[in-house]
């Protein structure tokens, strides 16, 4: 490893740890940091801006400012508070009964959309949801960034991962259903059970807030049934645009910079509506997360680690599955997993190739790649797109969830979640294949 390299993973590390410790804006210090990777020279202008393995991830950039544009739309015709109220009303506005709905909901959506979209609209429901019931929000917007990243596995574009994974190795959107959609069905039981054990044995119940919810009437929140209806046609097209990908080739940032064109233009409101709904600190901090790891790719630290690893594995394919498993887990806690997907993607498809035709074993490695780096994702506050998400709007309402507190969390969900995949990866593919 040369003295850039070297110098460049001293500055993530430092980055990360100022990052843990919370005592600056996350936005500014990865941004200082992004600026000293180029000032190194890990970074250069052309790597940070145009390059799809060492640069800003646009599409997921876009995608998110996209959906924020809608979002914010949305709120002003009181759709997010006939959601909350309904919900309360499902649950008879028992907490629990109302975190179960609520992951439910955020995983199924998660599978079906992504798990950066499914938080952008449920976090609003559920802020309202809790100060309705005077319940602090924290857990249950933890609870459903992890039940994103836990859905978002089951398919091809439920997570950003699976469509790297997906265009590397040819793997179809059924082929992740009928893979992945099984194990994710006994982790997301598992995960409701964690979720009793970590936050459900601790909610509090006001009785008199819970009747007083009760007797609302849920279309009496609804302000601009016109407005809805035009912005609801809007996102139907939207949700259609992601659900077509495999068919259009058209990437769900396309979508959704153009379903937020439409939405401002059936609209009619004055810009400043939506564009204070805007997380710009987020937007910040995903470009400045960016460049930092595309500088460790462009100097090949990553590379070289997982080079090290596969080299050690050989034809060990049971071996390999598991360790990458867990290995994929545990780098996905410390990194984005978009990038590092991004990076180990075509290191698996050099040492099995596509994934079309292939043996279960050689197989095992796409999805023991897709498992640990979806799952391990939960393991911290910077693991996963919809965890950076999920924290940003937490603290724009007065809410702000430290990397401790989410980090203490998510380690116990990645471990318990990664663990159940053990033996589902052996006994899948090499006992019962």
């Amino acid at each position: 490893m040369g003295v850039t390299a070297t110098i460049a993973l001293v500055v993530f590390a430092v980055v990360y740890v100022f990052i843990a410790l919370e005592k600056f804006s996350r936005a500014a210090v990865a941004l200082v940091g992004a600026a000293l990777m180029v000032v190194i020279g890990a970074a250069r202008a052309h790597d940070i801006f145009f390059s799809e393995a060492t640069g800003i991830d646009w599409n997921v950039i876009f995608l998110l400012f996209g959906m924020m544009v809608i979002v914010g739309l949305l709120r002003q015709t009181g759709i997010f508070e006939f959601l909350a109220i309904w919900s309360a009303q499902r649950a008879r506005a028992r907490p629990f009964r109302m975190m179960v709905l609520l992951i439910l909901i955020t995983a199924a959506a998660s599978a079906l959309l992504d798990n950066v979209t499914t938080v952008l609209l449920i976090a609003p429901v559920t802020l309202l949801l809790c100060e309705r019931l005077a319940l602090v929000p924290i857990p249950f917007l933890i609870a459903e960034a992890m039940a994103s990243n836990i859905g978002g596995t089951a398919t091809l574009i439920g997570d950003p991962p699976n469509i790297i994974i997906a265009s590397r190795s040819g793997l179809t959107f059924n082929d992740f259903l009928l893979h992945l959609a099984p194990i994710v069905l006994v982790l997301l039981a598992a995960f409701i059970g964690l979720s009793w054990l970590l936050w459900g044995r601790h909610l509090s119940y006001d009785p008199v807030r819970a009747r007083a919810v009760m007797a609302l009437t849920p279309r009496e929140t609804i302000t601009d049934q016109a407005l809805l209806r035009r912005l609801g046609l809007v996102l139907a097209a939207v949700l259609a645009g992601f659900l077509s990908h495999p068919l259009t080739g058209l990437e769900p940032s396309v979508v959704a910079l153009l379903g937020a064109g439409a939405s401002i233009l059936v609209s009619n409101v004055e810009h400043r509506v939506y564009l204070d709904e805007i997380e710009w600190e987020t937007l910040l901090f995903f470009a400045g997360l960016f460049v930092m790891v595309g500088a460790l790719v462009h100097e090949g630290v990553i590379g070289d680690l997982a080079n090290t690893v596969t080299a050690r594995v050989g034809d060990h394919y049971g071996l390999a599955s598991q360790g990458l498993l867990i290995g994929s887990g545990v780098a996905s806690g410390i990194v984005d997993n978009i990038p590092y997907v991004a990076t180990m993607a075509p290191l698996v498809h050099d040492l099995v190739g596509p994934a079309t035709g292939q043996a279960p074993h050689h197989q095992s490695l796409w999805w023991s790649l897709a498992l640990g780096a979806d799952l391990g994702g939960n393991a911290t506050a910077i693991g996963a797109s919809a965890n950076v998400v999920i924290t940003g709007i937490a603290k724009r309402n007065g809410h702000p969830i430290s990397f401790w507190e989410f980090t203490r969390y998510g380690l116990v969900v990645a471990g318990v979640t990664i663990a159940l995949c053990v033996p589902y990866i052996a006994l899948r593919y090499f006992v019962l294949a």
